[in-house]
């Protein structure tokens, strides 16, 4: 396939795997990469700049293809050492960086400097067309169906891909609800020039989490995630379990709620815990509403060639409908 973005990364396909905190490791990155997509580690998901530094090097023993490091800038008054993240992406000669949470305009500079594209997730055009000033390579939309942060405005991709690709001059990646080829498609006629899963790349047989949980994706219907954090406008979209539930009682409660009350329910440690031992029931785990997609758990490249040549067959099931005349 040839697509802006295909282009841009020098990747066969225009199918990128987001970044997951404690999902995105080399087994996974270098699977999805191996077969013709754009596999990424997550930074932060690495103790220290050490840690990451090995696992860059882990990847680059598994696969020759491009792949890309996800920093997240986190809003905390204690923020990761990114600098030093950043160096150990560099000096590995990694040549894709994805950015996301807070303004990347700190580090952009750097990134640049040293020939590294940058695609920024966004949630929002506003946000988009703010990274694109700042120089940005790409941009990846997350609709209000995707597992994680969606945002606070709550728009759909069927609305918000076709706006953000009228509103911007840099390449749009379309990210939250797809799964399948036919999803790519939808996404491709909308104008984007790619797809960026995280759900259904965790439910793959590379994918580094425990089986309950991805038994438990596979099992799942549209309806089985649920918001938590509204009220503190930090949306996450989660699979629905017992603590979900809880969070969103206590959130509810007519006396209000402080974040300290529901702290030692979404602490990311819980939900690394219950990605290692499958118990999804205790934590609050993200996943999009594309897990009423998602029926089975394929080998990376099974996956990405089964979208691919479902994405042609879309194309050309469309193409079909309509009457061609000669005159």
């Amino acid at each position: 396939m040839k697509t802006k973005i295909t282009e841009l990364f020098g990747i066969r396909y225009p199918i990128i795997q987001g970044g997951m905190q404690w999902v995105g490791v080399s087994q996974l990155v270098a699977a999805v990469s191996n077969a013709g997509g754009l596999g990424t580690l997550t930074a932060l998901t690495q103790p220290s700049a050490v840690d990451l530094d090995r696992e860059i090097k882990k990847t680059k023993a598994l696969t020759s293809a491009p792949f890309a490091v996800n920093l997240t800038f986190l809003p905390t008054q204690a923020p990761p050492p990114y600098q030093s993240y950043i160096d150990a992406i560099i000096a590995n000669g990694v040549k894709i960086v994805e950015t996301a949470g807070n303004n990347p305009k700190e580090y952009l500079e750097i990134l640049k400097d040293a020939g590294i594209k940058v695609i920024h997730k966004c949630t929002s055009v506003r946000h988009a067309l703010s990274v694109q000033r700042m120089g940005v390579d790409a941009v990846s939309i997350d609709g209000f169906e995707c597992a994680g942060h969606p945002g606070e405005d709550d728009v759909p991709g069927l609305v918000l891909i076709p706006v953000a690709v009228k509103a911007l001059d840099i390449p749009v990646v379309a990210s939250g609800g797809i799964a399948t080829g036919e999803g790519m498609a939808a996404a491709l006629a909308l104008g984007a020039d790619g797809v960026n899963m995280g759900t259904r790349f965790l439910t793959t047989v590379e994918s580094p989490v425990h089986d309950d949980v991805k038994r438990a994706i596979v099992a799942a219907r549209e309806t089985d995630t649920q918001l938590v954090l509204r009220s503190f406008r930090n949306t996450v979209r989660s699979l629905r379990t017992p603590v979900t539930q809880q969070v969103v009682e206590l959130e509810g409660r007519a006396e209000g709620c402080t974040f300290d009350d529901v702290r030692h329910l979404v602490t990311g440690r819980r939900g690394k815990a219950a990605l290692a031992s499958g118990d999804y029931n205790d934590s609050v785990l993200s996943a999009g509403q594309c897990i009423g997609l998602i029926d089975d758990v394929p080998a990376c490249d099974e996956l990405i060639q089964r979208m691919v040549r479902d994405c042609e067959a879309a194309f050309r099931k469309g193409a079909s409908l309509f009457a061609h005349t000669s005159q």
